[in-house]
């Protein structure tokens, strides 16, 4: 069955003023549904077609970059979407917060090392908060579409919050403003759907 562009639990405008309207339109309807499309014609006739994507990249062959592009492109801006909400609604709290405190030692301290791995990713890429088994968590990024759950892309565990920063997330509002993209983001993060994320890998 083929893969299908999610839809988004909130409007284009409802992450106002963090990240624009128009922005969030050409990001969901043009880019994520042009790795979807795309990623549904690498796979068509393979043995990757009828598989989760998960699974998929879990297994992925590096060298396929039709399948690492695309693949990687459709995981991670359906995780990105999920991970966000119109400000205000939920907040971080239980065994995630206490993990980061473990891992960072305090919530500034995560913020900071998280907004480090946006903030320093040459070029293209995502900023991850991932988790291991046993509920350890760490910050990490990967470049272009790449995502922790690739094989050997040197950042590990199961993603729970992602932020992209390519230019084509931020660039309408922000322009070469990257810090303030990253510092923006956290007035949306969906807290509740990244403890819920955390608890189903851990």
């Amino acid at each position: 069955m083929a893969f299908e562009l999610p839809k988004l639990g909130y409007t284009y405008d409802a992450l106002e003023p963090h990240i624009d309207t128009r922005t969030m339109e050409i990001h969901h309807s043009k880019h994520h549904n042009g790795y979807t499309s795309k990623l549904n014609d690498a796979i068509a006739g393979t043995d990757l077609e009828g598989k989760s994507i998960e699974d998929i990249l879990t297994s992925l062959d590096l060298s396929n970059a039709a399948v690492r592009n695309n693949g990687g492109g459709f995981y991670n801006h359906s995780l990105f979407w999920s991970v966000m909400n119109p400000e205000g609604k939920g907040r971080l709290s239980g065994e995630l917060k206490e993990a980061i405190i473990a891992a960072f030692g305090d919530m500034d301290a995560f913020k900071d090392a998280f907004s480090k791995a946006a903030a320093t990713r040459f070029g293209s890429g995502w900023a991850w908060l991932c988790v291991h088994k046993g509920g350890k968590v760490e910050v990490c990024s990967t470049p272009n579409q790449d995502n922790p759950l690739m094989p050997g892309v040197g950042c590990g565990g199961t993603p729970i919050l992602g932020l992209d920063v390519w230019e084509h997330a931020y660039y309408l509002n922000y322009q070469n403003r990257r810090p303030d993209y990253i510092n923006a983001f956290f007035n949306v993060i969906n807290w509740n759907e990244v403890e819920a994320r955390y608890a189903n890998a851990k």
